[in-house]
């Protein structure tokens, strides 16, 4: 069954209506795509994919755009499809023929959750610890500096220092 999903530009805050089946699980919205990941174009079949990127504003199959609803832009607006008017929102008034164009046009990506040998696979890398060798033992007992004072002529042994 297929559900209408909003999604948000992280960018300018544009929003976006995507048509998707219910079984997929979204991972999140980012401005740039998870390395590992594979995307398809927005309007695209994406079953065999990670995830969708998406143009903020362009228009394609199965997509509405709109603005943020605490725009001015947004008022009191129906959104555009997947028409020649995607991307756009007329401002409702008759005096202005041009619609306002939605979005920023930057890219932007969804990532759905992926999984292997039945764990979440994590975007960000391997989880385990990076291990350091430390030189224990094999290092200098001590720091290496000056020896003490030098040029004392002074002969009572006091080793010097402030009067």
């Amino acid at each position: 069954m297929s559900y209408s999903v909003t999604y948000y530009c992280p960018r300018c805050g544009a929003l976006v209506d995507l048509q998707r089946e219910g079984y997929l699980d979204d991972k999140s919205v980012t401005p740039y795509p998870l390395e590992g990941w594979t995307y398809a174009e927005a309007g695209e079949s994406f079953d065999e994919t990670d995830g969708v990127r998406f143009v903020c504003g362009e228009p394609a199959d199965d997509l509405s755009w709109r603005h943020p609803p605490d725009t001015e832009a947004a008022g009191d607006v129906a959104a555009a499809s997947g028409s020649e008017s995607a991307g756009t929102e007329s401002t409702g008034d008759a005096a202005d023929p041009e619609p306002e164009p939605v979005g920023c046009g930057e890219a932007f990506y969804l990532s759905f959750l992926r999984f292997a040998d039945g764990e979440e696979l994590d975007p960000r890398g391997p989880t385990e610890p990076e291990h350091v060798e430390l030189a224990e033992g094999r290092g200098p007992e001590s720091p290496s500096g000056p020896s003490g004072p030098s040029g004392s002529t002074d002969t009572d042994d006091s080793g010097g220092g402030f009067y």
